[in-house]
């Protein structure tokens, strides 16, 4: 108890100096844009730091009238109430206007005191509101990656109905990552039972290469009654063989996400001529739709549909079946479409995907379900990249370039798990270094 205790109170601790420095800065930020618009202020400095100071006075005695700081985190809930979040603003406000009755801040004119006022309430409530529920969303992330990663890839020995029950009621309790069934019979090898797959396991080097091909077995399952078979317990101590995890820190995720907003939004704007004139020569050349949408599998394999300048022909997959791109020479490529893929210009709509939280500018290419499937026939290690948002561009990328064939998407992904592995702010900076630097050189991949 005394621990648990100890706990709660550095987050008290912790949570009021964040928010008293957050209010803070709104202060400061008011003043400054109130001081921009007035007259020069005589004795600016002792204004400016009596009114800081004071901000921060009256934080401090709102947050302990409110109580937001006692509200701690529990499993995915929030750790701060908007009621109380307005309510500590509403106590600082009514001191500061206490206060500009007093000291007036400098300001001759009754407007700029409105407005002094005005500006700190919305800069405080920003401020606070957004860290609050960005710092909210990250322990929510940080809890569903630990679910996905912590669960044990596990098999169940046995070729009949009543191993893929037992497997089907393991699975329902959420402990376990059922990959299949396994047995010594080879007649049964690679048959369906209740949607789980048996592998004919004769001896320990098919259990070691299956190891490899599932992405490692961590334990294996008994139904009662059954004994023999192979050997029970965790599979494999090699490094490729445990579940990929991500390293990043939420701090890192933080900041990864806070580049990713403000950097794509930058983009938009400045890019917006050039944005403008690509969707031109596409509407020109072959008419409508200009920007062609396509469904991909993202974090927490949630679909979501990726933005790019439509290239190719309108009908080409008339037949339904997904087609791999093939390159500068595939036939279905317009003119315009070769040129931009070329430059790479057919993702500037990705930004908005980047902007809206689909995508990262660092991450793994996100591919459709039907590929999806096909790569997880072979090497299942595919699901632990959910853990993090896919990017316009990869670590696979740089190094493997684009992928037209089964074989290639298979090493991408070997690539990609080095990268969930060991990706941080630093690792994501050099990918979109080296990215920038190939785009300019004028080199393919």
């Amino acid at each position: 108890m005394p621990a648990r205790l100890n706990k709660a109170r550095a987050w008290w601790r912790s949570t009021i100096l964040q928010d008293t420095f957050l209010s803070c800065l709104g202060s400061f930020f008011a003043f400054l844009l109130v001081r921009f618009l007035a007259n020069p202020i005589y004795g600016f400095a002792t204004h400016f730091a009596i009114y800081v100071g004071s901000a921060a006075v009256f934080t401090l005695l709102g947050l302990l009238i409110s109580g937001s700081f006692r509200i701690v985190s529990t499993g995915k809930s929030d750790n701060f109430s908007i009621d109380r979040l307005f309510l500590t603003v509403l106590v600082k406000e009514i001191g500061m206007i206490f206060l500009m009755i007093s000291d007036k801040g400098g300001f001759s004119q009754p407007a700029f005191i409105a407005l002094a006022i005005i500006s700190d309430t919305l800069f405080s409530s920003m401020d606070i509101f957004i860290v609050h529920t960005t710092l909210a969303r990250l322990r929510e992330e940080t809890l569903e990656m630990k679910e996905l990663s912590t669960r044990p890839n596990t098999l169940v020995y046995g070729d009949d109905d009543d191993a893929a029950l037992f497997a089907e009621s393991a699975q329902q309790t959420g402990r376990y990552n059922l990959l299949g069934l396994i047995t010594r019979n080879p007649e049964m090898d690679n048959k369906i039972i209740r949607e789980f797959r048996i592998y004919y396991v004769p001896d320990d080097d098919v259990m070691d290469a299956l190891q490899w091909r599932l992405g490692g077995i961590d334990c294996i399952l008994f139904p009662k009654g059954n004994s023999g078979g192979p050997e029970s317990g965790s599979g494999g101590g090699e490094a490729d063989s445990l579940p990929p995890v991500s390293k990043m820190t939420a701090f890192g995720r933080f900041i990864k996400r806070s580049f990713d907003i403000t950097f794509s939004g930058i983009l938009l704007v400045v890019f917006l001529p050039l944005i403008i004139l690509c969707a031109l020569a596409v509407l020109i050349e072959d008419g409508a739709p200009v920007i062609y949408s396509q469904e991909r599998i993202g974090r927490k394999g949630r679909p979501f549909y990726i933005l790019k300048f439509r290239s190719m022909r309108r009908d080409a997959e008339s037949m339904g079946i997904p087609r791999l791109y093939s390159g500068d020479d595939d036939p279905r490529l317009t003119r315009v479409g070769r040129f931009l893929r070329q430059h790479h210009l057919d993702e500037l709509p990705q930004l908005w995907n980047v902007f809206r939280g689909d995508m990262s500018f660092i991450g793994y290419r996100p591919e459709r379900q039907y590929y999806i499937d096909r790569i997880m026939e072979k090497n299942p290690r595919y699901r632990y990249l959910y853990q993090i948002r896919p990017g316009v561009t990869s670590y696979a990328t740089l190094y493997n370039g684009y992928t037209d064939t089964l074989e290639k998407m298979l090493t991408r992904l070997d690539l990609d798990l080095y990268y969930l592995r060991n990706h941080s702010v630093a690792f994501d900076m050099r990918v979109l270094g080296q990215t920038f630097l190939r785009i300019v050189g004028g080199k393919k991949f």
